[in-house]
């Protein structure tokens, strides 16, 4: 896959409502999506430093300060640089929360459940899961997890990703 079409992908991904941008409540209200989904508190000290993260992501994203991202300002934004200095961050806050005993890996459910929450149909997560897990343990860790993200954004090619935005079957 091209990086403009995994770009795309991820973009409609964070778009919630499909109006095609991405608002400031829509890309903030994602580390609450995954605390709920997880069964975390909204008191939990992970989900603060999720939501500063997150934070920190999108007035880095929205170049005109105006509180919408445009796939324009997306695509221009999204690469190396910023998943290095922003998203890596704002993405493994949420693998903490997900990490329910704090070991640094996530199992197939405790995955599942973070990657629906984020907008991932759970057979997509699944098999997400499976093309991460390369030695078949049934964990994955956090490393991992975010170069694969890392790969996906900057040059199209990630197998996890691919599986997490493959089209569903109807």
């Amino acid at each position: 896959m091209d990086t403009i079409t995994a770009k795309r992908h991820i973009f409609s991904m964070l778009d919630v409502d499909g109006d095609g941008v991405i608002s400031r409540q829509e890309y903030l209200a994602r580390p609450a999506r995954a605390a709920e989904a997880l069964g975390r508190a909204g008191d939990d000290p992970l989900l603060s430093l999720a939501r500063t993260a997150h934070d920190r992501v999108f007035a880095s994203m929205d170049a005109d300060q105006d509180g919408r991202v445009t796939f324009a300002e997306y695509e221009a934004w999204a690469g190396g640089d910023s998943f290095d200095d922003v998203c890596r961050p704002a993405l493994g806050s949420l693998f903490d929360l997900a990490d329910a005993d704090d070991d640094g890996h996530l199992d197939r459910a405790e995955f599942t459940r973070l990657r629906h929450a984020l907008g991932n149909p759970a057979d997509n997560a699944r098999a997400a899961f499976d093309a991460l897990d390369e030695d078949g343990d049934g964990r994955i860790d956090r490393d991992a997890y975010l170069a694969q993200i890392r790969s996906f954004v900057t040059d199209g090619s990630s197998p996890m990703a691919r599986a997490l935005h493959a089209q569903t079957q109807s």
